[in-house]
């Protein structure tokens, strides 16, 4: 089933949400520091059965933060309420794993009559001496740094959150069950945290100081079902639960696949249908391109009907500030790969970059320069690998760049002008992004080369 992604503005703030599947609505709010990216692989299952509508939490994935950097759960919850006021959905059925069910059960205690039902992954209840433990070092601060020392840091958090809980405690007693070394599972967190930077602090913390708010056992309240599988940190937590009220039930199972099971088959007896359109912003979003060779959504952002900017190789629309209209090319940015290897031909691209013009309307395009230099050292493989190497390879070049051209040719000849604003670490930090999104730069640069023959 194909999962479509939107923008909607939230009163100031813009979130973005994927979507898919048709009939009654379901809502899934993710765990930190995911997106609901970590949802497609569930939302093309579910989506035989619902309407799946995921957004990405305040100041994860694609969406806006909160202004306060100390935003509360209730803040959380209303936020979401609010997402659901913007794309005129009165009452829902929802799930949410880990974070994402903290912050469900909070928006079902302050805003009852708008679910019909909860079905939760993990419902944390914390210690006195556990919160001790996560606020002294579970969050620390995540800033980019000059030389990229951030990246290694968060590559090894990010692995090591399955093999010790809490992360950072690593002594025999806190290892897991379900430990891996799979460098691409840890690639799409890592992406994730990267969108989020230090915001990531503010979802997370909120969720670990967030209280117990499961309902006194006579309090009236929608149903809610409480799992957790083998492995989970938060299987133990079923024993925390305590008395709950006649609608809710909690219990162990067996695996994530079971936990699944349970939860879809629960919720489809309570979801209802939704609004015949949803809310959506008028200056961003996705649309769909078919032609020959490529068919997938291209992100948008801008003013229909103004010059088309297309970005460089290995760069994206969020480094054209001031473009009046621009999009990701496929394999950059926000937009989806090309199927397969990416084509060097000058008439692939030109067919999508002449589509994407004609449905916004566009003017007229207008091209970035290109860089110089060989197009297979300019753009080598950033496959995520064992150690994250990628990481810091792609931080290197980005800086390097600002200071040689072609950047692999460090030599006085080479330097080019730069100004200390340049190598900011907030402003690597979004190249840095944006090159490792590209999938297909070194075939962006060969083809416009062509172009331009």
């Amino acid at each position: 089933m194909t999962i479509t992604r939107h923008f909607v503005d939230v009163g100031t703030r813009r979130v973005h949400y994927r979507r898919a599947g048709a009939g009654p609505v379901l809502l899934m709010v993710h765990q930190s520091p995911r997106s609901s990216a970590e949802y497609a692989p569930l939302m093309r299952d579910w989506s035989r059965h619902f309407t799946c509508i995921a957004p990405d939490s305040p100041g994860f994935g694609q969406s806006d933060p909160f202004a306060d950097l100390d935003a509360s759960i209730e803040a959380f919850a209303d936020g979401l309420v609010a997402f659901l006021d913007a794309l005129g959905i009165d009452r829902v059925a929802a799930y949410g794993f880990h974070s994402g069910g903290i912050i469900l059960v909070n928006a079902l205690k302050r805003h009852p009559s708008r679910f019909t039902a909860l079905a939760i992954g993990g419902y944390a209840i914390w210690t006195p001496e556990e919160r001790r433990i996560f606020s002294d070092g579970y969050l620390p601060p995540f800033r980019p740094q000059p030389y990229g020392e951030h990246l290694t840091w968060a590559w090894n958090r990010v692995l090591e959150q399955t093999w010790f809980f809490p992360w950072f405690a690593v002594e025999p007693a806190t290892r897991m069950s379900v430990a891996h070394d799979d460098p691409v599972r840890v690639d799409a967190t890592i992406r994730d945290l990267l969108d989020s930077g230090d915001a990531y602090r503010t979802g997370y913390g909120a969720v670990l100081r967030a209280a117990r708010d499961i309902p006194a056992p006579g309090e009236p309240t929608a149903p809610v079902l409480i799992t957790a599988s083998t492995g989970d940190p938060l299987q133990d937590h079923i024993d925390r639960l305590g008395t709950l009220p006649p609608q809710w039930s909690a219990c162990k199972v067996a695996t994530p696949d079971e936990h699944q099971q349970v939860s879809v088959t629960y919720l489809a007896q309570f979801a209802l249908a939704g609004p015949d359109r949803l809310g959506e912003a008028a200056d961003e979003g996705f649309f769909r391109i078919s032609v020959p060779g490529y068919d997938g959504l291209i992100h948008w952002r801008g003013s229909r009907g103004a010059p088309l900017t297309i970005h460089g190789p290995g760069r994206g629309l969020e480094l054209l500030p001031e473009a009046a209209l621009a999009i990701d090319l496929p394999g950059h940015g926000l937009s989806d790969p090309w199927p397969g290897e990416p084509p060097v031909d000058a008439a692939s691209w030109t067919r999508v970059i002449e589509a994407a013009a004609e449905v916004l309307d566009a003017r007229d395009v207008v091209y970035e320069a290109m860089p110089v230099g060989d197009p297979d050292r300019l753009f080598p493989d950033f496959q995520p690998d064992r150690f994250g190497a990628y990481l810091t390879r792609a931080w290197g070049i980005v800086r390097a760049g600002h200071l040689f051209s072609p950047w692999y040719e460090a030599k006085a000849e080479n330097a080019i002008a730069f100004a200390p604003a340049d190598l900011a670490p907030d402003q690597l930090a979004i190249e840095h992004r944006a090159l490792i999104r590209s999938s297909a730069a070194r075939e962006w640069l060969i083809a416009r080369r062509q172009q331009e023959e």
